[in-house]
């Protein structure tokens, strides 16, 4: 269930400011395809120890599995759709993904940002992202209930209108089973938790499971 704290998550994650540099989260392997996470604070791991962030633990899981994926993680915290459209170009360039998975527009909808610029900035990443050759993905994510019903549901139906647009595979909500819960989020009531990093990669993983298979 939603708690009311839940519709704390505005201001706080769009000031949690964080480096620009994409960090690899092994080391690199000429044989190893490459999957580029751009994301906010919820992937950037703030307040998070190095090391347990759901990132990292995505790269574990895929080495469990066998599976020869190297996970570069490019999420800042605090981080637009705009700001994500400006940097993805050089990302491409640098890392030569073959799959993006974009976890952006949380803080545009925090800040009541326009929904139609948000659309068009993650159009325009989605269309970068095949014209390099990679495969593009979209992870979700909800606005508290604060923002009124309207806002709140053409937000979250740009990811389904995305998605089906493009043909590209969507992770409704990266959240899932953790946004709300009072015991997986951090003293702010905003970030998750150490304790919600697994239940978060699991999400993802779930989520990536059948992607990769195909490919």
């Amino acid at each position: 269930m939603m708690r009311p704290l839940f519709a704390l998550f505005s201001l706080i994650l769009c000031l949690c400011v964080g480096s620009a540099q994409a960090t690899s989260v092994q080391d690199s392997s000429a044989s190893e395809r490459v999957l580029l996470v751009v994301g906010d604070s919820l992937s950037a791991g703030y307040g998070i120890p190095q090391g347990e962030e759901w990132v990292r633990l995505l790269q574990q899981t895929l080495e469990q599995q066998k599976l020869a994926v190297r996970v570069v993680n490019a999420s800042i915290s605090g981080d637009t759709t705009s700001g994500g459209l400006a940097r993805l170009k050089p990302l491409l360039e640098q890392e030569s993904p073959d799959w993006v998975l974009i976890e952006l527009g949380g803080n545009d909808g925090l800040r009541g940002m326009s929904l139609s610029a948000m659309e068009s900035n993650l159009q325009a990443m989605l269309d970068l992202v095949k014209q390099q050759g990679a495969e593009p993905m979209l992870a979700g994510i909800k606005i508290p209930p604060n923002y009124g019903n309207k806002y709140r549901s053409r937000f979250e139906q740009i990811y389904v209108d995305l998605s089906e647009r493009n043909e590209v595979p969507l992770l409704p909500f990266l959240l899932e089973g953790v946004g709300g819960v009072e015991d997986l989020m951090q003293a702010d009531r905003i970030h998750p938790n150490t304790q919600a990093q697994p239940l978060i990669a699991d999400n993802v993983w779930q989520f990536l499971e059948p992607v990769l298979a195909a490919d």
